[in-house]
């Protein structure tokens, strides 16, 4: 698969590196540094893009610049791409609006488009689009991607004797590396604090996702939601090895 990463900054460099160090080594994978700097409105977007860029079959749009996302329908011209991926972990990136007109653009276009919000709720299938809401889309080329990296998935060992964890194996990695990261963290703990444990993992990394609160994420944030996604894995596989403790009434003393 041959891949064209769009990126802007340190958030973009990070990704790569995570995904040249455990993705297929079959995977050709191409940079392309935006610009520094955006209008508020490009007119013409030849102004902003080379001359030429290497031929792709997906692109991964790291852009932290919603100019980036209005150069994307060009971006797929020249690289004859067949899907696009915009990692949206911050709503300035790509505007709701600009959300919408990039879709229709690149459907117009023959080309697929997914837009998961925050990007660690891609799945082989799907990816969010609101607080508890997700959209559905069937590009192979996009859910191969997602095989690898996307919403967090771990396999945990856990020792039914001591109830801790013995391995924690990645069988999704966040984009950003994050859960390969929370994996080895978690080795040693019991399974009554490896949610907990997990949560505080994902903030360490640290998360760059938005700290913005969306009224369509339920007031919640980007950066919050990306790290229920984590615990929810961990929360599920630990339950059944929890400690159950129950306390009898009591009276108090004359």
């Amino acid at each position: 698969m041959k891949i064209l990463a769009v990126i802007s900054g340190e958030y973009g460099k990070r990704h790569i590196r995570n995904i040249r160090e455990f993705g297929p080594k079959s995977w050709e994978i191409e940079i392309w540094q935006t610009p520094p700097i955006f209008p508020p409105f490009i007119d013409d977007p030849e102004d902003f893009l080379p001359d030429q860029l290497p031929l792709a079959d997906i692109i991964l749009s790291f852009a932290e610049h919603k100019g980036a996302a209005e150069l994307l329908p060009d971006i797929a011209k020249m690289t004859k791409a067949q899907a696009v991926l915009v990692a949206v972990d911050d709503e300035l990136w790509l505007p709701r609006g600009l959300d919408r007109q990039l879709h229709g653009w690149l459907e117009a276009a023959g080309v697929d488009c997914v837009t998961p919000k925050p990007l660690c709720s891609l799945t082989e299938t799907t990816y969010g689009i609101t607080r508890f809401e997700t959209a559905d889309y069937s590009n192979p080329l996009i859910a191969e991607f997602a095989r690898y990296f996307g919403q967090p998935e771990l396999s945990l060992e856990i020792d039914p004797d001591s109830r801790t964890i013995t391995s924690a194996d990645v069988i999704r990695d966040a984009v950003c590396g994050c859960a390969r990261y929370a994996a080895e963290g978690l080795i040693g703990l019991s399974a009554d604090e490896a949610e907990e444990k997990a949560g505080l993992l994902h903030h360490h990394y640290p998360c760059l996702a938005s700290m913005q609160k969306l009224p369509h994420f339920d007031h919640d944030t980007l950066m919050h939601v990306s790290g229920q996604v984590l615990k929810n894995n961990v929360a599920a596989q630990v339950k059944p090895h929890k400690q159950v403790r129950s306390f009898k009434p009591g009276k108090y003393s004359e």
